[in-house]
């Protein structure tokens, strides 16, 4: 019977707690993995990314430049994940879908073993190797250092042209 990869290496290294440090975007997969990690008797413990509720605004950051202005927003602290899983006591944590940055901070600060298991990737649904994947092809242009300086054409042919 085939197992998820977590779940042989928690199994072999006798883990019996596991954390899981998720984006709240992608708290219905968190709840999935969830419930197949509890499915192989393993204890769950998890966190948003969110967790701690500290205002953007003690960072600086204005109302103008939040996402939802006029409402409060809270920053991400991927640093209160990883206390909040050091004090239930994890044997093991799994990444979801957290920041780039803030999956290196989560790690820094764990007490457990990490692994990740969704990186974060809006564009590419959370599957960044896509770009890999297409680099040859349409992702080419990832691969000029001036990627983030070339201005969009007004034709989309046009773009699809250049980037052969």
């Amino acid at each position: 019977m085939h197992k998820l990869k977590i779940v042989e290496f928690a199994k072999k290294m006798n883990f019996k707690t596991i954390g899981i440090a998720f984006c709240a975007g992608l708290r219905k997969e968190a709840s999935t993995l969830t419930d197949i990690i509890e499915a192989h008797d393993f204890k769950v413990v998890s966190t948003a990314c969110a967790t701690g509720g500290i205002p953007k605004e003690s960072i600086g950051i204005k109302e103008d430049e939040k996402v939802a202005i006029g409402k409060f927003e809270q920053m991400c602290n991927p640093i209160s994940q990883a206390m909040v899983l050091n004090d239930d006591k994890t044997d093991f944590n799994i990444l979801l879908g957290l920041c780039v940055g803030h999956d290196s901070l989560f790690i820094k600060y764990a007490n457990a073993y990490t692994t990740v298991l969704v990186v974060k990737d809006r564009v590419l649904g959370h599957n960044p190797v896509a770009a890999l994947y297409t680099a040859a092809g349409y992702y080419q242009r990832l691969k000029r250092k001036d990627f983030n300086s070339v201005t969009q054409s007004s034709s989309y042919s046009e773009n699809f042209v250049n980037d052969i």
